[in-house]
């Protein structure tokens, strides 16, 4: 009797791990298909595994599953759908004491905030992922939570405030050598800079960005920066004959530098 219960343990436990391998599997084969602009198959397969190790109720898995179908709404733009599978992983990864992934939610939670226009919500989860990040050593997500940061004290007129953090995440960009968010958080910077009346100052950002638009190929941000440039000039130009004139021509061409403009 006791060699057949033994037995049964065994082979309960083999095929848990069977499962478990598959759950893996399918799970891999989900994220690479989000990766690969595949994504109708993506999310299949990220349910088909979530199914599996919620039936195991393997924390683990079951949290990185959810994490996984929150992305993959974040980047079709259902943001409310997203914030459901990422408000269901966030505890999770807290559960089973996965620091790094849970910092990953809670900025994720926080760009879905910050995309529904709820500043003060998107604050409060970008400052839990903030420290969190650097704790876990997670450089590229530092930058990109303080690059957001720095948006948000933007957009609610905060200026300076605005300027720290862009200048927090600046190094951090290029020491993990991600040139297109350095070349925004430059680009970023000189708005700022130009809002603050400092005109010199913005063109010199202008032109580190454009520098490194023209080195990665990207033709669309280069011919944005150029006309921003062109239009900083115009104004200095304008303003030496006649302090007084207001140049409306720079707020009008003006892109908004959103971060991050990739997913990050």
């Amino acid at each position: 009797m006791a060699q057949s219960t033994w037995g049964q343990t065994q082979n309960s436990q083999a095929q848990e791990a069977i499962l478990i391998e598959e759950a893996i599997k399918v799970q891999e084969q989900g994220l690479k298909l989000i990766q690969q602009g595949e994504h109708q198959q993506a999310v299949q397969k990220l349910q088909q595994a979530l199914t599996i190790v919620r039936k195991l109720k393997y924390q683990e898995l079951e949290a990185k599953a959810l994490l996984g179908l929150g992305l993959y709404y974040e980047y079709l733009g259902e943001k409310q759908k997203a914030l459901d599978f990422l408000n269901q992983a966030l505890p999770l990864f807290r559960a089973v004491g996965d620091r790094k992934s849970e910092a990953v939610s809670l900025y994720h939670i926080g760009k879905a905030y910050n995309d529904l226009e709820e500043k003060q919500k998107a604050l409060d989860f970008f400052n839990q992922a903030l420290p969190l990040s650097r704790a876990v050593g997670d450089r590229k997500s530092e930058a990109f939570t303080l690059a957001n940061l720095g948006q948000i004290y933007f957009d609610l007129g905060q200026k300076q405030k605005a300027l720290d953090f862009f200048n927090q995440a600046l190094p951090i960009f290029r020491a993990v050598g991600d040139r297109d968010s350095e070349a925004f958080t430059l680009a970023s910077l000189g708005e700022i800079y130009f809002d603050l009346g400092q005109k010199q100052k913005a063109l010199d950002f202008f032109n580190q960005a454009l520098f490194i638009f023209r080195a990665v190929g990207d033709r669309k941000s280069e011919a944005s920066i150029l006309g921003i440039i062109g239009a900083v000039h115009l104004t200095l130009a304008v303003r030496r004959f006649n302090p007084n004139v207001v140049i409306q021509v720079f707020p009008d061409i003006s892109p908004t530098f959103p971060f991050p403009k990739k997913r990050g």
